[in-house]
């Protein structure tokens, strides 16, 4: 049976893989009622693990430096705990060469996107290359969710971002959704997070 995180971990982990995000993100991250999550909330803003900040309108949660610390340190017991270490780490390693081919699509789109650069390239070429990451993440994420179930949904959300791109591009690279960069960062952050690694 997949091991359930405890959802004041999740909560602090959600801010962590976010980067920055409103509560009522940070709660759908891992489906957390949002006002539990606001309780976790607050309880981390207490004890000096996140903060919250606001700005022309706009409002969020971001961790503290003691906060990643503390979040590494809660995540690493944890597959200590479960005897998952070695599989996140196997899978870590096999998601590296993907990880060179997903940044690497989404750079050369980018840059073809506002005319930088000599090479041309198209977005059938880049959906191709992103549809391979894709193919891959099922697979690695089975691995995973198979240990620990909050590892679950990054396919699905990668492919339906890959899906949209077909008709509008902004999905490939997009800041303000679920494009196919946004998740695949935040997969990469959670899985350096669990591990106690740096990019």
């Amino acid at each position: 049976m997949s091991h359930r995180t405890p959802t004041d971990i999740l909560v602090l982990h959600a801010v962590r893989v976010l980067g920055y995000a409103e509560t009522a993100r940070v709660a759908a991250r891992f489906a957390v009622p949002a006002e539990i999550a606001a309780e976790h909330l607050l309880d981390a803003q207490a004890r000096g693990w996140v903060s919250h900040s606001a700005f022309a309108g706009d409002s969020g949660w971001s961790l503290t430096e003691t906060g990643k610390m503390q979040g590494e340190r809660l995540l690493a017991a944890e597959l200590d705990r479960c005897g998952t270490r070695a599989v996140v780490e196997r899978v870590h390693r096999d998601f590296l060469p993907h990880n060179v081919t997903v940044a690497d699509a989404c750079t050369a789109w980018q840059l073809a996107e506002i005319g930088i650069g000599e090479d041309t390239v198209t977005i059938g070429e880049t959906i191709t290359r992103l549809a391979s990451a894709a193919h891959a993440l099922a697979e690695l994420e089975a691995r995973l969710v198979a240990e620990m179930d909050r590892f679950a949904g990054y396919h699905l959300r990668f492919a339906y971002a890959l899906e949209r791109a077909g008709t509008d591009p902004a999905w490939i690279t997009a800041t303000d959704r679920d494009s196919c960069h946004r998740v695949w960062f935040e997969l990469h952050e959670d899985l350096i997070a669990s591990l106690g690694l740096v990019r």
